[in-house]
């Protein structure tokens, strides 16, 4: 089978790297376009293209401006591909679709239908839910909705972050990729319609998603700040700057919705929530790095009945 990749970010690279390994015909690399990046504003290659590189791919490596260049679409129809695999991509317009003859793939990581959308590991982690999975389905004008091929559960750890889950399901995003690939060669995979029932979104994260309210529940609070890390980021204020909150652990104290319960040297932080209290083990104050809570108080002054805003 000849098989055109895209994909763009780390996440997809894993998949490029099994895929380049395997029995199945690579024939072409498709990525975003190179983008100034760092102080200096260096032009740097997105993830799969250096991987692609490093691989030592001597097949054509394409970043188009746009999906929609009738050049761009004269190029990938000269690589004659059976298959699209897509990982971490954009959305394919029904003109790139139409393409290669066997149809598009994509790996996803959740188990559809649940989670649609460009953030599902970290919704599901913020959504208090102890298991996810990757879904390998086929690509279809409705995103994230198209026939499953194959699924593979994999339980959330309870002190898990999304960084961490991350890095795992981009390891069995490629093993279950190439598990398709195999079996649609051999014809061993029946697709199936996703259901109507529970489906689910999971919109792009912004910075505001991390900022923390304290009259919600303790827990709910934590799942929140296990979902955001590392990105965007869990924050909430103190004395008029934004503090950073890496990891929490719950308390069964109770208090007013922000305030300090325990500001102890040895101990660290305590800060009451609607429900419960968290104490705040990894904290990073504006312009500072990581520091534990018991540092922050020794180095700040930290005291009880200061409010986190």
């Amino acid at each position: 089978m000849r098989i055109i990749f895209m994909g763009t970010p780390d996440f997809a690279v894993p998949s490029l790297q099994h895929i380049a390994q395997s029995k199945h015909e690579l024939v072409g690399v498709i990525s975003r376009p190179d983008k100034p990046q760092g102080r200096g504003q260096k032009m740097q290659p997105p993830p799969v293209k250096a991987a692609a590189e490093e691989l030592g791919l001597t097949v054509p490596i394409l970043q188009p401006e746009s999906l929609h260049d009738p050049d761009f679409h004269a190029q990938l129809k000269s690589l004659k591909p059976d298959l699209f695999a897509v990982v971490a991509f954009l959305i394919l317009p029904r003109s790139v679709l139409a393409i290669p003859a066997c149809g598009s793939v994509n790996v996803h990581p959740s188990l559809l239908p649940k989670y649609r959308g460009a953030a599902p590991i970290q919704w599901a982690i913020i959504n208090g839910e102890t298991e996810t999975g990757i879904s390998i389905f086929k690509l279809s004008a409705r995103i994230d909705a198209g026939d499953l091929l194959l699924q593979e559960k994999v339980v959330i750890h309870p002190d898990e972050t999304a960084g961490e889950l991350y890095e795992r399901l981009k390891i069995l995003g490629a093993h279950l990729l190439v598990k398709t690939l195999d079996g649609m060669v051999n014809n061993t995979l029946i697709p199936t319609p996703q259901s109507n029932k529970g489906v689910t979104r999971a919109p792009k994260l912004e910075k505001e998603d991390g900022h923390i309210n304290w009259t919600h529940p303790a827990n709910a609070i934590r799942n929140r700040i296990r979902g955001v890390t590392p990105f965007p980021g869990a924050f909430a204020h103190w004395r008029g700057q934004i503090l950073k909150i890496h990891q929490a652990t719950l308390s069964v104290e109770q208090g007013n919705p922000g305030n300090i319960l325990q500001a102890d040297p040895k101990l660290g932080i305590t800060v009451a929530t609607g429900q419960g209290a968290l104490i705040l083990n990894t904290v990073q104050p504006q312009g500072k790095k990581p520091m534990s809570g018991a540092e922050w108080v020794r180095g700040y002054q930290v005291a009880v009945g200061e409010i986190l805003g």
